[in-house]
């Protein structure tokens, strides 16, 4: 770690710091996230495909990483940046630095910038394209390149499984439709004795209903919804005959299967500390998020959806219940902070309106 290297931004700015981790350099958007810990989490939810990830935290590093702490075992991120880099961990926990880490998955690290200067920046002028290169690289020929790429549109194709599988328990039957799912989303699944299947994100709804689901789980996932035509039209069909829960990229599907729009934030929601509150109890609730895009309030008229929370800091719709069918959703992650025990547990909630449809003999 001691190498110098570049983050170069679309507007031509240019961080210098010290590079760490793998050199295998891509373009992506570089955008920030402001938990002050779960790193680790962070750079293996696939949610992060195609992007650039900035800690506001300012030090990164220091309990390394643990063999639990992964959401999935492929990480998607495109690098890391933090203000200052921890390289001797302190944790009973730890089994390599997170110099290590991303040295094995070939993702590249900068450090010693200006974290609050680059955070604000993304805040004033939105996200945009960045790179990591060398110290030596070509600036002028960097910017060029970064102000015609084309970013990739087909992440939850790239990480969807890719055949369907099973994980038996004895409860109630659950498909979820694998968007990029974090495995947080199946542990509590499975903390509740659900018998889950796991399908791609392309599964036809007259193949999901041939498992004879109780319900069905649309998963957390990268990019743009809009682009995950398949499985709009797969909600399409199965509104109705069997109960949903959309988590994040789940909710944006459900809402436009139902009608409505979406738009891509300025510089989104990423961090664990979100303020939402609950409209039916008038609660506030800290929230865990990750996401780029929301649902358009003023596209609901019509859906038959109605909005169950909201985001205290922009007032964006953070949850949605379907007045007619036994459909809800939330724009946060539920998983991440839950209590099994809680009856306001998210989870919980899912279950009781399956048994509620079970008893009523839809």
């Amino acid at each position: 770690m001691s190498e110098k290297r570049l983050l170069v931004l679309e507007d031509g700015q240019v961080f210098e710091g010290i590079g760490f981790g793998g050199n295998n350099f891509k373009v992506g958007e570089i955008v920030f996230n402001t938990s002050m810990m779960g790193y680790q989490e962070v750079l293996s939810d696939v949610a992060y495909c195609s992007q650039i990830v900035m800690m506001t935290y300012p030090m990164i590093g220091n309990y390394g990483i643990n063999r639990d702490g992964f959401e999935n075992m492929d990480p998607a991120v495109f690098g890391l940046v933090v203000g200052e880099y921890c390289e001797k961990p302190c944790n009973w926990r730890s089994e390599m630095t997170l110099n290590e880490f991303m040295v094995l998955k070939n993702i590249p690290g900068i450090a010693d910038i200006d974290t609050r200067k680059l955070t604000r920046i993304i805040r004033n002028e939105g996200v945009m394209k960045a790179v990591m290169a060398e110290a030596s690289a070509d600036v002028e020929k960097i910017v060029a390149m970064l102000k015609t790429y084309e970013m990739p549109i087909d992440q939850v194709a790239q990480f969807s499984t890719k055949k369907s599988f099973q994980i038996p328990n004895r409860g109630d039957k659950i498909v979820l439709i694998d968007l990029g799912s974090k495995n947080e989303v199946v542990r509590e699944l499975n903390m509740r004795q659900l018998d889950i299947t796991v399908v791609p994100y392309n599964t036809s709804a007259k193949d999901i209903m041939a498992l004879h689901p109780d319900g069905i789980v649309l998963s957390d996932g990268p990019g743009n919804p809009e682009n995950v035509t398949e499985t709009i039209e797969t909600i399409r069909e199965l509104m109705g005959k069997v109960p949903m829960f959309g988590v994040c990229l789940g909710q944006e599907l459900i809402a436009l299967a139902c009608g409505a729009t979406t738009s891509k934030l300025k510089f989104g929601h990423r961090g664990g500390n979100h303020p939402v509150i609950n409209l039916a109890t008038g609660k506030a609730e800290i929230t865990s998020q990750n996401h780029s895009y929301e649902v358009d309030e003023d596209s609901l008229k019509g859906t038959g959806l109605v909005v169950t929370h909201r985001a205290l800091n922009d007032k964006s719709v953070e949850g949605l219940k379907h007045e007619t069918y036994p459909l809800f959703s939330v724009q946060y992650h539920p998983e991440t902070s839950s209590d099994v025990e809680d009856e306001n547990n998210l989870f919980n909630q899912f279950y009781t309106m399956i048994e509620t449809f079970k008893k009523e003999g839809k």
